[in-house]
């Protein structure tokens, strides 16, 4: 009895984790459970193969997984809106095709097309978000729609894969400076844009109004010029992941787009963004899209049947959001 007595007395002295602590664990749990994935992931990976903790493998592992980290940025962001675009699939598609039969080489040529590609994206987006809006239709309906416009004109462009890409814009996929790869510099300056952006008042009023809509348009929040500046940043994402793409492949396809779109929401749903909106972040998804790549890796190394990987990799989407649900609702009741 006295130690049961000592042992109360003792707990009710500890003090108390503050709210603003509290609030900053529920915040961060669901990007905990990617960053365990990928750890161990990583560490079966070592065990297997040798040199993985290399600049040389991080460069090649970060050139598989970048056209999907870009393609998963503007996913992110209209998953943090709480919407969802399959158009990047289209997009994708399309802008590969154009850059195989525009692209000549011309420098002053392939700048042209190039801002001709990333506005085509950026234009499709503003399309989505104004018919989203307008008249009130669901998102995922009308991205599927602008999916099968864009696939198909990518169809009639080039109907078979092919084109060619000019020798200097290969090389910039191949590039290599102070011994890290292009692949990782971009991947640099897109966690750079992402720190400045997620404090930008669009950045703010994009997770306000993914965490609640009515508050958020109380505040003054258009809900037109959010979707138009969501989905346009999502499109001009695509636009980017089609042209890196372009210097991996060398080659256009006009069906490669839908590779990316369920993989492109796995990887931010892996990483901790939340399908209602409001809640994570794009470190999540880009952790995210390294554990797909890792798992294409291991799926190499141990010589398994590709028919495998979407198995294996769905395996991981079904467990990282089931943890991500389970640490959520603990850390919340921990809080009542």
């Amino acid at each position: 009895m006295t130690m049961l007595a000592a042992d109360r007395r003792e707990r009710r002295a500890m003090p108390d984790l503050s709210p603003s602590l509290k609030a900053k664990l529920v915040d961060r749990a669901p990007i905990l459970i990617p960053v365990a994935m990928l750890v161990l992931l990583v560490a079966i990976y070592a065990s297997l193969r040798e040199g993985v903790f290399t600049l040389d493998e991080l460069n090649l592992d970060t050139a598989a997984a970048l056209t999907l980290v870009l393609a998963a940025t503007g996913q992110t962001i209209v998953l943090l809106r709480g919407g969802i675009d399959l158009s990047i699939g289209g997009t994708i598609s399309l802008g590969t095709v154009l850059a195989a039969t525009q692209f000549r080489d011309d420098p002053a040529h392939v700048v042209l097309w190039t801002a001709i590609i990333l506005v085509i994206g950026a234009l499709v987006g503003v399309v989505n978000g104004v018919l989203i809006t307008a008249l009130r239709l669901q998102p995922f309906l009308v991205t599927l729609a602008t999916w099968s416009i864009l696939s198909g004109t990518a169809l009639i462009i080039l109907p078979i894969d092919g084109g060619g890409l000019p020798a200097f814009w290969m090389a910039f996929g191949s590039g290599n400076w102070l011994g890290l790869s292009s692949a990782v510099w971009l991947l640099a300056v897109l966690v750079l844009f992402w720190v400045w952006f997620r404090r930008t008042r669009l950045g703010i009023a994009i997770r306000a109004t993914g965490s609640n809509e009515r508050s958020a348009f109380l505040s003054g929040v258009s809900p037109l010029g959010i979707n138009i500046a969501t989905y346009a940043l999502s499109g001009l994402f695509a636009a980017m992941a089609a042209l890196y793409l372009t210097t991996q492949t060398g080659a256009g396809s006009p069906t490669i787009g839908k590779d990316y779109i369920l993989p492109s929401v796995a990887a931010a749903v892996i990483g901790g963004i939340s399908l209602f909106g409001g809640r994570g972040g794009l470190i999540g998804t880009i952790i995210g899209a390294y554990i797909l790549t890792i798992i294409g890796n291991l799926v190499f190394v141990l010589s398994i049947s590709s028919y495998w990987q979407p198995i294996v990799s769905g395996v991981i989407l079904l467990i990282a959001v089931l943890a991500s649900s389970i640490a959520e609702r603990s850390a919340r009741r921990s809080l009542t």
